[in-house]
This record gives structure tokens, C-alpha cells and sequence, in this order.
């Protein structure tokens, strides 16, 4: 018996013993609430956009996989890297923008790389098993969060203290890494996790190391190339105070490291090729956010100071270093159960070194309010003054009106939004050692978008968007930074549907067309669909399938210059869960890319074939 058929065999038979199984039956689902959206916490029927919510349910049934991979399954988005190598750079190409256009929020704090040139924060630093929820808004959201919130805002909430004094908490997974034409099944990556959390009188903790190690790809897809290796770890603690019923205090800090083998484009071909390369990058973050509460209302302060440094070991190599400081202080008032309001201060001092000492820094006064009535209208609607110290001020704004209907069982919901969004110009291209250009004006977005949902209470959602962006002063690349002479537009279709078919069977899908009507954006694929069927059979038992479709997309070809289509493909995944020893053990498995398709998701780079992984989460 061969090993493919050896590690198959044997998973179904761990499945045959324990059942498709999870810790806990479907529970009935409660009203929704969201945040992001307005940072109030409003039923998800008096919010005017379809909120992506990822549910601490779900990041349960994908632990092993990485932050990247589970927010590549949602409508819109297209995680281009997370397919490939562990330390294989990722693109964020959300309705049709890119990695400078996402803004990234960890625990409502802001975070990003100041060294980097699109500013961006790396998902690859994150582990998974200490995230709580994940919230995604997409369209223009720069009147709430500021500069780069123009496609998408993500919105990741970190695991928070039990009641329970002390809590302990391990996760140990294990799996294969390899391509579609290595098929060993050797034991190639391994992901663990500990923590330990709870309260002690008025004091809350939470405390979390974890590793992830991987080997046996190579990045570059050529024959007897090099296992190019990937390790990490992270740190991180948490305490928070409650001085009085109105008055507490949260403090953190944590350090995240990962170091991987690349390939590069040695001399003197300068063609992408298997080279002994290397990459590290370190991110030490620490912060505080008092609160304190008044009758109607609330002001909170988060503050952090993040410092990165990134290396690439090669033969035209670099060091990076930055350091950022953000304040952002906002008042919450609510008038009464109808209308809320947010009026706030952000602050951002952005520090990197080049050949010397570069900064800037940004003051944005800004106000949001939020209106919901009893006869269903809704209006969130808000602006921002963005006060750079490069490039001078700027004016953002938004509207989004939305009206509900109660119908039998449910409600229907139509939508609109205008909004308006900004990415500034970064440290690197401002000032930065290839083709840095001091007076970059800020890339403009403007956002339309309209659309429907209905939900009810047995278990189904359904909600379409049609959606169109125009950007003006792109910053592109030619012999130097640049704004292009000629705006952008994209248009696009995203449709979501949830729903339970019979007790016990859930079923998601989603559908996205993306349409760049002038000019050509790389690795975009025009079409893209997800569907999720999950089964739970009592209250220790869970299946699931997961399929992927992702649409024929351009890229290009850097040994002739040229710019080719590459093949659409399809991708499909398994689940398995059973809890055991009174539902303080869960024993999983998956066995992802089921048929080993082959497939390129970038040129010249190698992607995942069949791969399988065992893992058990333990509780104490």
C-alpha cells in the first residue's frame, strides 16, 4: 500500500470511529450584530452594508489553516498568494484594488507596515487560534478609519479572558505540504498553539505563544529545486483592569517573527529561479485603551506604538526598519435608541530608514452618525479632514442610506452607499531608494454601491451588491513613482446566500464578478464563487465540504515581459471534527485540494496539491 492510499485510509477511518463530528450542535442563531461598519453595535438589519462575519465557530473548523486562507473563502476577495509556499507575499485584490487599499484592524487598533510600500499590515504575522471573530466591510470606509480604507476594512478581534480564574488552552496540528506532482504524504507542518486566560477578581488576562513550521515546497516550480522551509512564532499578552463600573483599562503587547526560504532572479539572467534567499520579518507591537462610560455614551482612547524590521537575505538584499505611533480618542454619544453619534481624533506618526531617517505624520478630526427609525429608514453618514504633513489636506465623506422591511419570519433590506476614500502616498515612495517621488498627490477613490438582503429566522440569508469604484491619481510605477495621467474603474456583482436546508444542514455560497473597465489589473480573477456544505450529526459530531472556483486572471511572464492568461480552477476541501472527554478535547482532520488539481495561481510558482493534516484542541 502506497502512502497516499496509507494517510486516506486512515482518515477515513478516523472518521468511521469518531463520526463526522464537531464539540457542539448547531445552536439556533441569535439576532446578528455588527460593528465595523459604524463601531456601534447594531442588529445586523439596521446596518446599510452586508457585513462579512466570521464566527468563532468557523475559525474552530479551519484551525491549521492560516488567517489568509479562511478570509480567501468570502465575496470580493481574492487572497492571492495564500495557495502557495508558507512565505509566499500575498495580495489583497478586493473589488479590484490591491494591498495598499485594505485597511487592517486588530482589535479595532490599526495596524500596518510603515517600511513596506504599500503600507500594508502582513496577515502572514497573525495566528489564527488567538482570533476570536473577524469582521469585513468592503467599499470606501476612510471617513471612520482613515487612510487606505478604500476596498475593504478587516476587522480581527483577538480571543478574550474567561470567567473562570485560569483556562488553559492547547491546539497541535500536523499535515503534509507538498505540490500536486510530489505526493509523499510525508509529515511536513506542524502548527501549535498555547494560552492560558482568565479573570481574577477585577483583573482579566489572556496570554498566547504560538509556532508554525513548514518544508518540502519549493517557491519556485522548477524540477530537483530546494525544500524552501518557513517558521514562525508569536507572542502576546493581554490584562485589563476594571477600576470602577464606568471606568477600565486594556493593555497589550505582543512580538510576531517568521523567517522563509525565497527564490529570486539571480545575475546575470535576472530570471526567477531556485536560489538559497532568505526573508525575516519582526513586528513588535504594544498599546493601551482606557474607556471610560457616562450616562448615554462613552470615550475611548487606543493608543500603540508598532516596531517593524524586515530583511531580505539575497544577492541585491535590504534591511527595513519603521516605527509607527497611532492615537485615535473618539467620543460615543447616543441621544436615544435612535440616533448615535461618533465624534474623534486620530493621530499617526509614521518613522522608516532609508539612507536616512524618513517621517510623516497625519491629524484627522472626523464624525460619524447613525440614525435608525422605527418605520425602517437608516442612515449612516459621516466625513473626514485628513491633515498630512507631505501632501497637505483632504476631504472625505460618506452616505449610506438604507431602508428595512419586517416581513413574515424576517425582514427584506434594500441598500445604497456613496463614499469617498484616500491612500496616501507611503514613506517608501515619497522617500524611499528606487524612484521615490516627493510630490505624489493622494490616490482618490469614490464608491457606489446598491443592493439587497432578506433574511429570516429559519435559517436563511440572501444578499446581492452591485458595486462600481472610480480611482484618480493611481501611484504606479514606471521609472518612478508616479500618478497615472488616466482614472480607473471597476465594477462588480458580489451575491451571498445562507442557507439551512433540512435540521442540521447548513449551506453558504458566493458569487463574485469583478470587471476592470479600463486597463488590466494582475491576478484578478473576473469571476469567483465559494460553496460551504456543513452537516452536524448530533451534539459531538461535524462534517464539512468546501469548494473553490477561481476564474481564468492575467498575469505576467517576467522571462519575456510578457502578459499571459493563466487557467481557471477549481479546489475542493474536507472537514472533520469530534469532540471528546466531556467536550474539553476536539479531534479534527482535513484533507485539502481533495482531487490534487494542478494548477498556477502566480507564474513560475508552485501551489498545494493534496494535503492532509490531524490536530486536537484540548481545554482545561
Amino acid at each position: 500500500m502506497n502512502k497516499k492510499h496509507f494517510v486516506l485510509g486512515a482518515l477515513w477511518a478516523f472518521t468511521g470511529v469518531f463520526g463526522f463530528a464537531q464539540e457542539e450542535a448547531k445552536e439556533e442563531k441569535l439576532e446578528e450584530v455588527v460593528v465595523t461598519d459604524s463601531r456601534f453595535e447594531l442588529k445586523r438589519e439596521n446596518s446599510g452594508k452586508t457585513v462579512i462575519k466570521i464566527s468563532q465557530a468557523e475559525i474552530k473548523n479551519n484551525i491549521g489553516r492560516s488567517v489568509a486562507d479562511l478570509i480567501n473563502t468570502k465575496s470580493g476577495i481574492e487572497i492571492n498568494g495564500s495557495r502557495s509556499v508558507e512565505g509566499q507575499n500575498l495580495g489583497y485584490f478586493v473589488r479590484g484594488g490591491n494591498n495598499r487599499q485594505v485597511l487592517v484592524l486588530i482589535d479595532g487598533i490599526q495596524v500596518n507596515d510603515p517600511t513596506s510600500v504599500a503600507n500594508d499590515f502582513d496577515l502572514r504575522l497573525l495566528d489564527l487560534n488567538t482570533v476570536e471573530s473577524i469582521e469585513i466591510i468592503k467599499g470606501a470606509a476612510s471617513t471612520l478609519y482613515g487612510n487606505g480604507a478604500a476596498t475593504a476594512v478587516i476587522n480581527i478581534t483577538t480571543k478574550k479572558a474567561a470567567d473562570e480564574t485560569i483556562i488553559l488552552n492547547m491546539t497541535s496540528v500536523i499535515g503534509t505540504n507538498q505540490s500536486a506532482d510530489e505526493q509523499d504524504f510525508d509529515l511536513r507542518k506542524a502548527t501549535n498553539n498555547v494560552s492560558l486566560n482568565g479573570t481574577v477578581g477585577k483583573l482579566t488576562y489572556v496570554g498566547t505563544f504560538g509556532n508554525r513550521y513548514a518544508s518540502g515546497l519549493s517557491a519556485a516550480d522548477v524540477e530537483n529545486a530546494e525544500k524552501d522551509k518557513f517558521s514562525k512564532y508569536n507572542t502576546s499578552l493581554r490584562v485589563g483592569y476594571k477600576f470602577t463600573d464606568r471606568f477600565d483599562v486594556t493593555a497589550f503587547g505582543s512580538y510576531d517573527k517568521y523567517k522563509t526560504d525565497i527564490d529570486g532572479f539571480p545575475a546575470p539572467t535576472y530570471t526567477f529561479a531556485d536560489t538559497d534567499d532568505e526573508y525575516i520579518s519582526e513586528q513588535t507591537r504594544f498599546g493601551i485603551s482606557p474607556k471610560y462610560a457616562y450616562n448615554n455614551g462613552s470615550v475611548h482612547v487606543n493608543a500603540a506604538f508598532t516596531k517593524t524590521e524586515r530583511e531580505t537575505i539575497a544577492e541585491f538584499g535590504s534591511i527595513s526598519e519603521g516605527e509607527s505611533v497611532l492615537v485615535d480618542a473618539y467620543n460615543k454619544y447616543n441621544f436615544n435608541d435612535k440616533f448615535y453619534t461618533i465624534v474623534g481624533l486620530n493621530y499617526g506618526d509614521y518613522q522608516s530608514k532609508f539612507s536616512e531617517e524618513e517621517s510623516y505624520n497625519t491629524v484627522d478630526p472626523y464624525v460619524n452618525m447613525v440614525y435608525v427609525s422605527d418605520f425602517g429608514l437608516n442612515i449612516n453618514t459621516g466625513a473626514r479632514y485628513n491633515n498630512h504633513s507631505e501632501y497637505g489636506s483632504h476631504f472625505v465623506y460618506n452616505v449610506n442610506p438604507s431602508f428595512r422591511k419586517q416581513v413574515k419570519n424576517g425582514y427584506a433590506k434594500v441598500f445604497a452607499s456613496y463614499a469617498t476614500s484616500f491612500i496616501a502616498p507611503n514613506l517608501s515612495q515619497l522617500f524611499g531608494p528606487f524612484g521615490a517621488n516627493p510630490d505624489l498627490d493622494p490616490e482618490e477613490n469614490t464608491t457606489i454601491e446598491g443592493g439587497l438582503e432578506y433574511v429570516n429566522n429559519k435559517g436563511f440569508r440572501l444578499s446581492g451588491v452591485y458595486f462600481t469604484r472610480d480611482e484618480e491619481n493611481t501611484i504606479i510605477y514606471t521609472t518612478g513613482y508616479e500618478n497615472a495621467t488616466e482614472d480607473a474603474t471597476v465594477q462588480g456583482v458580489e451575491v451571498e446566500a445562507d442557507v439551512t436546508l433540512v435540521k442540521n444542514l447548513n449551506v453558504n455560497a458566493n458569487y463574485t464578478f469583478t470587471e476592470l473597465k479600463d486597463g488590466v489589473r494582475l491576478r484578478l480573477p473576473k469571476h469567483k464563487a465559494n460553496l460551504g456544505v456543513g452537516y452536524t450529526f448530533n451534539t459531538k459530531a461535524f462534517a464539512s465540504l468546501n469548494y473553490q472556483f477561481t476564474g481564468k486572471r492575467t498575469d505576467t511572464d517576467f522571462s519575456t515581459f510578457q502578459n499571459v492568461e493563466l487557467d481557471s480552477y477549481s479546489v475542493i476541501n474536507l472537514y472533520f471534527s469530534h469532540t471528546l472527554l466531556k467536550n474539553k478535547m476536539r479531534v479534527f482532520a482535513n484533507v485539502d485540494n481533495l482531487f490534487n488539481e494542478d494548477y498556477a495561481e502566480i507564474i513560475g510558482y508552485t501551489t498545494r496539491g493534496t494535503n492532509v493534516s490531524l490536530g486536537f484542541n484540548l481545554t482545561l
